[in-house]
């Protein structure tokens, strides 16, 4: 298949599909059925505010532990020419960790986080690796272009299994499943079958660049070890790298608490959790072309001009969501809204991060990638979670509470983008 005169190759195809099958989990489980089922089944006779700290300290751990995984694996990785090996790993633990919700019993809130914080912690360690195969299947020029397809088959991947995971929910008889509750736990089961699933394209047709070569252990992770410090080092010499991370960090904590956090403030303000739940399935709708579509106009515009206007969409729906919105159509708009900047900005940056660094070093770098985006998530839903305490505190109803943890992230948002503003514009050519 041809696009635009770019040849999309059977290895691309492979490798997007990986976006097919993992981004089941960030939908049906981490943005939609976990906080929702964690709100109101594992934390039941809770006040909302109090499920709400629980979920964002509970974010917040998990993604300390990525944040400092992420650069050893990096390097360990780059180091053992073993980027489709440990992408398996982590992907079966997500995937068997995303299953293994359907078994958690009613009010069990501690072991539902902690199955949950194991998943997203398999998840984003796999997308270490599956990140930086971006290298190995196509030319920085098109970079853009394939990043784009990845994310756009992600959002009509998981968007088709929401679509059915509602309708099991809408009407479990249907499906002869007794309750609604059962029906949440039964599409944990299918997102970790659909996951391991469409992995395997990936695993089997995608050829890394890299020859691998038959180091023992040790040797491995000590050359890991060397890898690291040496890769920090031209990250800190590297001005355009160096300034393209701050930027992101900023930017992606937003990205990332949105949709983690999104359904869970919808609740506190008492919209009805069907009606949220079809929000969410309309991100997925518009986030398809639309993630297509920035992909193309980052081709013509620039991919940093691309990125900062996914952000300052960003910006209108922190702030609008956090004190204009009142009813479930200001939900679906802003629903819209997000769908239209979410994949835009997640696969620009990633195809941003690799024109600007050496693509034999593309491992190792994108630990550190992997490490800023994961600091970032340890950092929005902690900011939330804490502002959402303090206001509480202060004696403010839950709602306004809600309100004001939300509002926290245009800051994040405003700062990524003027930090951005001063990164060059990577070449257009390899």
């Amino acid at each position: 298949m041809k696009t635009g005169g770019y040849r999309l190759t059977r290895q691309i195809w492979a490798w997007a599909m990986y976006d097919w099958a993992n981004s089941a989990f960030v939908m049906t489980v981490t943005a939609s059925f976990f906080p929702a089922f964690f709100k109101r089944f594992w934390c039941t006779g809770v006040d909302a505010s109090v499920s709400t700290i629980r979920l964002g300290y509970g974010n917040f751990a998990a993604g300390l532990i990525i944040a400092l995984l992420s650069p050893f694996l990096g390097a360990l990785a780059g180091a053992g020419k073993a980027k489709k090996e440990f992408l398996g790993f982590f992907m079966m633990i997500g995937a068997l960790m995303a299953g293994a919700l359907f078994f958690v019993e009613k009010g069990a809130w501690i072991a539902a986080l902690s199955v949950f914080m194991l998943g997203r912690t398999g998840f984003s360690l796999a997308n270490l690796f599956y990140d930086s195969l971006l290298s190995d299947v196509t030319d920085n020029e098109y970079a853009d272009l394939v990043s784009s397809l990845g994310y756009s088959i992600g959002y009509l991947g998981c968007g088709l299994l929401y679509a059915v995971n509602l309708v099991m929910y809408a009407r479990p008889a249907w499906f002869g499943i007794a309750s609604r509750a059962t029906a949440v736990r039964v599409a944990f089961l299918i997102v970790g079958a659909w996951w391991m699933v469409f992995s395997i394209p990936l695993l089997v047709m995608v050829k890394q660049r890299e020859r691998k070569h038959t180091k023992k252990a040790a040797e491995i992770i000590s050359e890991g070890i060397v890898r690291l410090k040496h890769t920090f080092s031209e990250i800190l010499g590297n001005r355009t790298v160096l300034l393209f991370l701050i930027a992101y960090w900023c930017y992606i904590d937003g990205v990332h608490t949105v949709y983690m956090m999104a359904l869970d403030f919808g609740l506190s303000l008492n919209i009805d959790e069907a009606v949220l739940m079809k929000a969410l399935l309309l991100v997925q709708l518009v986030g398809f072309p639309s993630t297509l579509l920035f992909g193309y106009f980052a081709q013509r515009a620039g991919t940093k001009a691309a990125i900062l206007v996914a952000v300052g969409i960003y910006i209108c729906v922190a702030l609008g969501g956090s004190w204009i919105m009142k009813t479930a159509a200001h939900f679906v708009i802003l629903a819209c809204l997000t769908g239209v900047a979410q994949g835009a900005t997640q696969a620009l940056s990633r195809s941003f991060f690799v024109k600007i660094v050496p693509r034999e070093k593309s491992s190792d770098y994108f630990g550190f990638y992997n490490l800023i985006g994961k600091f970032a998530v340890v950092l929005g839903p902690g900011i939330v979670a804490t502002a959402n305490l303090f206001a509480r505190s202060l004696g403010y109803t839950g709602e306004t509470a809600s309100r004001l943890g939300i509002s926290t992230l245009a800051v994040l948002f405003i700062s990524g983008s003027i930090v951005l503003a001063f990164v060059p514009e990577p070449p257009r050519k390899t």
